[in-house]
């Protein structure tokens, strides 16, 4: 991939410190929520606790890890994947990254559409 601007580099660190602090707000949003319920045991809360932890952990280094200016646009849609950064923050950046990556989005969350008329899983049922 190929690297940002040094512009958008220098917004790209304060955008990534945001976003990293959401990811943390949330995780320990949703440990409070866990220890508080008290329709389960302490060991329970504990156990799904831990659980929790984990989980983020397997999810917080694809999205925060290898702070380069060439996985800088990798990291910037994890950000709004993830909603860790509005569609206004990313207006910070230049118009043709944040073009860049609204684009790449699009493409990742637009529906697969399977149109082979040829897929016999796709055929109406003999009616024979």
């Amino acid at each position: 991939m190929q690297d940002i601007k040094e512009s958008d580099w220098k917004i790209f660190k304060g955008l990534r410190k945001l976003a990293f602090e959401r990811f943390c707000d949330r995780v320990l949003g949703e440990i409070a929520r866990i220890g508080s319920d008290n329709t389960k045991t302490k060991p329970e809360r504990y156990r799904a606790i831990y659980r929790l932890v984990r989980e983020r952990d397997k999810e917080i280094n694809p999205i925060f890890d290898f702070v380069r200016r060439s996985t800088a646009v990798r990291q910037i849609c994890a950000f709004r994947f993830h909603d860790l950064l509005t569609a206004q923050e990313l207006g910070q950046l230049s118009p043709e990254l944040a073009q860049h990556v609204e684009g790449i989005l699009e493409v990742y969350n637009r529906p697969l559409v399977h149109d082979d008329e040829d897929d016999p899983i796709r055929q109406p049922p003999d009616p024979a």
